[in-house]
This record gives C-alpha cells, structure tokens and sequence, in this order.
C-alpha cells in the first residue's frame, strides 16, 4: 500500500519512545507515513488549532507535563487560559505531546501506541514494542 491509497502523517519526536513505537507500528502494518518531526519544523497557530479542533482535544490536553518546560512556564496553574498555552506552544514546539497522527480516519494523540490502530485499515497481526512487550491484535 502507497501512502497516496491511504496517506498518514505523524507529527513525531525521535527521542521518544511511544512515538517510536506508533511509527514503527504504522510501517508494520504495511503504510509508509509522512514523518514530520515537529521539534525541528516548529507548529503554527492554526496547525495546532485546527489539530486540536479535529482529535477533539483542548490545548491543556494536548499540552506535554512531563520532561517539558510547561511548570516552569506556569502553564500547568488552575485557570491558565487556552490561548497562553497555545502560544507557548508555538514558541515551546516540546510542549506539545507527542505523537499525533492524521489520517482520513481522523486525528488522534496516540499515547499509548496502540491508540494509532484505531485510524488504520489494516494493522499487523502483533507489533513488539521496544520494550518487549508483545500486542496481538484481533481481526473482527
């Protein structure tokens, strides 16, 4: 299958490993993804509005707590408005979580790994993560 029959994106940071793990699952279950590693090309306004808007998640929830600056920024405060967090998204591209993957079946943070087979048509029949645990999948 060419990613032109059924293409995925997935925003992804190397250095982590649940984004490894959902890349490497997509490529298992025989897709070849646009890898965009988000770290590197930065994110605007309205990319992650419009991603934010399509996986039906909020700006907070999207936000990255852990190993990320977000404390230190103040973002994790009670009432932090939407829009502060989202600009510093934009200038913070590590506060965002990661990996989020887009295809005709929808947007998702896909945190676990698996959560990435529920925008394939196709999925391997089990994927190995890199810490050895083993998931089967079933074909219904």
């Amino acid at each position: 299958m060419s990613d032109t029959d059924f293409p995925i994106v997935i925003f992804h940071n190397p250095a982590c490993g649940t984004s490894r793990n959902t890349v490497a699952m997509v490529r298992a279950a025989g897709y070849q993804p646009q890898i965009i590693e988000y770290l590197q090309a930065g994110w605007t306004r309205d990319q992650l509005r419009q991603l934010a808007a399509e996986a039906g998640l909020t700006f907070r929830q999207l936000l990255r707590e852990k190993g990320s600056s977000a404390e230190d920024l103040g973002l994790l405060a009670e009432g932090v408005g939407e829009d502060r967090i989202l600009d510093a998204m934009v200038e913070h591209p590590i506060l965002v979580n990661r990996p989020i993957v887009v295809t005709p079946k929808g947007v998702k943070l896909c945190r676990p790994s698996e959560v990435v087979l529920d925008l394939l048509d196709q999925k391997p029949e089990s994927f190995t993560k890199e810490d050895g645990e083993v998931v089967t999948f079933s074909t219904m």
